[in-house]
């Protein structure tokens, strides 16, 4: 297989999609290959051809399929991706990873994310500190398998949302700035109400009060969603929409129960993000693929109604529903209490 100058600026030019709008090329490829401006303007040119090491280099720095340079037409889809370190910092770099991935999206003048919900998006989870302090508490115990945890009550006094305080409020700050569709279901909250439910009743929660205050707080995040469906525009829990707030729209499927996928526009370039180990994602940028799941999501879209901005009274009846489901399991927590007492 021959590399030429042709199919090299191909692969430039693919590069160049792959990152921030306010980012220099040839300032990257010059960093990744350690070589001169000159040098990397006469690589991006086809003047110099690269060799197979430089090409590994970069589609390594840029996360691209060999398939772009060769321009192979093949039935194989790369994806990239983290895993789970089973390290004390594994949920840290796992909340780096997702702050970066919205930093990257946030970067490009034309920005959208579309998700397909399944269970109620992680950052909705974040607008409330008790709420996502137990999230916080579940994912490591329960996903992460954190051993310092192994034998650890869920408290909201012992505050484990602190110390990742700042890195979710960046990460919030950032997520309401891109304009996102997400199409929802009915069941979008049973995965959380159901976590809740479980660590109360294998006692895993200190105080059945606290079980009570994560059910209200849920109430609360159902709240702030119906506003900012209301409204088709993000906002912070407990305050109205300001100018940097970008449009949301809430479309509801009463058919299809979503997947958790996760896709987002940068500029001309699609990429999808596939959940997999409940926390974790792989992405694809391939072009074919992207089409397809995007055409997926129009459809669906186009199938499903929009109850942001119009549509009230569909708007009520599925936002009193949430509640409903909500109200239940605090009524059986009540039960529970007085039964104890």
């Amino acid at each position: 297989m021959t590399i030429t100058s042709t199919n090299q600026a191909q692969f430039f030019a693919s590069l160049k999609s792959a990152i921030p709008s306010y980012a220099s090329l040839v300032d990257e490829v010059a960093e990744t290959l350690n070589v001169s401006m000159d040098s990397a303007y006469r690589r991006i040119r086809g003047e110099k051809l690269l060799d197979f090491e430089e090409l590994r280099i970069l589609c390594q720095r840029f996360n691209v399929s060999l398939d772009k340079f060769f321009s192979l037409n093949s039935n194989s889809i790369m994806f990239q991706g983290k895993t789970n370190t089973y390290q004390d910092d594994s949920f840290m770099m796992w909340m780096e990873d997702v702050l970066a991935q919205l930093n990257l999206v946030n970067s490009f003048s034309h920005k959208h994310v579309y998700f397909l919900v399944k269970d109620m998006p992680p950052f909705h989870h974040y607008y409330h500190p008790a709420l996502a302090g137990f999230k916080f508490f579940f994912w490591m115990k329960s996903i992460l398998l954190f051993e310092s945890l192994k034998s650890v009550k869920f408290s909201i006094a012992d505050n484990h949302f602190e110390k990742y305080r700042e890195i979710t409020q960046k990460t919030i700050k950032i997520y309401n700035r891109v304009p996102t569709s997400e199409i929802w279901n009915e069941e979008g909250l049973n995965t959380t109400l159901r976590q809740i439910e479980v660590y109360h009743e294998m006692g895993l929660i200190k105080n059945p009060e606290d079980t009570i205050t994560l059910y209200n707080c849920v109430l609360e995040v159902i709240d702030h969603l119906e506003k900012m469906a209301e409204t088709g525009k993000k906002s912070i829990l407990g305050h109205p929409p300001t100018e940097e707030s970008a449009e949301y729209k809430m479309y509801l499927n009463e058919i299809v129960l979503g997947d958790n996928t996760f896709m987002a526009e940068l500029g001309e370039t699609k990429i999808t993000y596939l959940n997999h180990s409940v926390m974790y994602f792989i992405g694809s940028t391939d072009q074919k693929f992207n089409e397809s799941m995007f055409k997926n999501l129009e459809n669906l879209m186009k199938r499903s109604t929009l109850i942001s901005g119009t549509g009230e009274k569909k708007r009520k009846q599925f936002f009193n529903k949430l509640r409903k489901k909500v109200e239940i399991k605090l009524s059986r927590v009540d039960l529970r209490i007085d039964t104890n007492d």
